[in-house]
């Protein structure tokens, strides 16, 4: 940046009147009251950057130009809001020399390296700068540390810092970027990702007077309400509550949802996976009870009911509970009463199906056929599994909820006498098979198959002859599915 005079009269001295020199080329005139404070900043930089590396800039116009007073400019040509965070302040650019320059504002220093932190709080604290403060650790995306603004001269995208301040930054805050000269995509990819959430007020272009460096100003608002912001009002309207303790006896009745008599007991289950959990908050919001999230998972939906109440589990604590590894929080819900059927009622019109599965993942592809096929009542036998086993309810993809059930008795004990159609491989082809009006479908249990009282009136699913025979759901879900298309009551769906 030396003009002529300074290359007739040599290099500009290292004091603090050849840094004015310098600041005031640049556009910047420095009052002489705030004149020693910069110079003493600098001095701290110098006698410290062989120990901590503190910048790779170390000629002395160079630092001038290319720290403080590329910090300075940025108060300069933009009117800066207070308070103002420095996001990754590094040994203290932009955020000193803009404390030194600017004392009406208040300066929060942040930076994640404890090196750095402990030299600014040195530099703070010699330079005895009032309005300036400093703030130790990362801000990540799961930082909830109400902040106002930010500004910043890191090197990462603007998405990825309005990514990180997603937390913290208040409604109507502003994130103001020190850029380079070609950050065009950055600022579209920026708009396209934050639309609705940031706003682009502000993009400036400048060169810092007396040199080549062009810079940028790009100053984002945020519209949204922070997540930070979002967690406090959701943890007061569900009551949240803490657990750290695998003591805990809201834990402990948690653990016991994932068993059959656990469920039987509290008439309550466990939901798993982000799809199921949403439809369930969304269709059936009346029997949601509890919302079940890591310390950092998700918040509950913004329309889920006071009535549910927030329970934060310590990650060890919820990784016990998250049994299907989704990494989504979980639902805990309340489960129907599930009504007897009689046998010698017998079996209202329609088609109802009758599962004796004994593993809770089949029961719950049996569910799913069932909905899928329009069965118009299930009925449990005495073998089924819980149909509200966490497992069923992930195998069913939710269909569990979407159907109503019956109790039945042993599947010994059912009479070859009612219109029960069973599915076994010695049974007639379902091909020349007429489907009565009212009629109950039985798959065998697993393994056993059929009782032989009930084979008698059995249909078969022809295969080739390398298979010895079918999934007991596969065939069942079959059976469903002609039995359906012949009664045409199939209707395509749209998505």
């Amino acid at each position: 940046m030396k003009n002529k005079d300074q290359k007739k009269n040599g290099p500009v001295p290292h004091t603090a009147a050849g840094m004015a020199s310098i600041l005031s080329q640049c556009g910047i005139d420095i009052p002489s009251e705030q004149l020693p404070f910069l110079w003493a900043y600098h001095e701290l930089i110098r006698r410290y950057n062989p120990e901590l590396n503190l910048t790779r800039i170390h000629e002395f116009e160079s630092m001038v130009v290319k720290l403080y007073a590329d910090s300075i400019l940025a108060g300069i040509y933009f009117n800066l809001p207070s308070p103002l965070l420095d996001l990754g302040s590094g040994p203290g650019m932009p955020g000193i020399p803009l404390g030194i320059l600017f004392p009406e504002i208040k300066i929060i220093l942040s930076e994640s390296r404890k090196n750095r932190v402990d030299f600014l709080q040195q530099a703070v604290t010699e330079l005895g700068l009032k309005n300036v403060s400093v703030l130790g650790g990362a801000i990540t995306k799961k930082t909830e540390i109400p902040v106002e603004n930010i500004i910043t001269r890191a090197v990462e995208t603007i998405s990825k810092t309005l990514e990180r301040v997603e937390g913290c930054l208040e409604k109507y805050g502003i994130a103001i970027f020190m850029k380079g000269p070609n950050c065009d995509r950055e600022i579209e990819d920026a708009k396209d990702r934050f639309k609705g959430k940031y706003l682009l007020e502000e993009n400036i272009s400048y060169t810092i007077p007396a040199t080549s460096h062009k810079r940028r100003l790009v100053v984002f608002k945020r519209l949204g309400i922070s997540t930070g912001r979002i967690r406090i009002s959701a943890m007061a309207r569900h009551r949240c509550k803490e657990i750290k303790s695998d003591q805990n006896p809201v834990f402990k009745g948690f653990k016991k949802l994932f068993t059959t008599r656990g469920i039987r007991r509290a008439q309550q289950t466990i939901v798993s996976g982000k799809r199921i959990v949403h439809e369930i908050t969304s269709n059936f919001p009346n029997i949601c009870r509890a919302w079940i999230s890591d310390e950092s998972h998700s918040l509950p939906p913004e329309d889920l009911s006071y009535e549910t109440s927030w329970f934060r589990l310590s990650s060890p604590l919820f990784s016990k509970l998250d049994r299907f590894g989704t990494g989504f929080p979980l639902l805990a819900v309340d489960v129907p009463k599930i009504s007897p059927w009689l046998p010698e009622h017998g079996l209202p019109p329609g088609c109802s199906l009758m599962i004796p599965f004994q593993d809770p993942e089949n029961v719950g592809a049996a569910v799913r056929s069932a909905v899928a096929f329009n069965v118009d009542r299930i009925i449990l036998l005495a073998e089924s599994a819980n149909p509200f086993h966490p497992k069923a309810i992930r195998a069913s993809a939710g269909a569990v909820f979407c159907t109503t059930f019956f109790s039945g008795p042993s599947i010994n004990d059912l009479s070859p006498t009612l219109p029960i159609i069973g599915l076994s491989s010695r049974g007639q082809d379902i091909k020349n098979f007429t489907f009565p009006e009212t009629i109950a479908i039985l798959p065998g249990i697993e393994g056993p198959g059929l009782p032989k009282h009930l084979e008698k009136n059995a249909i078969s699913i022809p295969i080739d002859g390398r298979v010895e025979s079918l999934n007991a759901a596969t065939a069942m879900a079959i059976a469903l599915f002609l039995r359906a298309a012949a009664a045409e009551n199939l209707k395509p769906t749209r998505d």
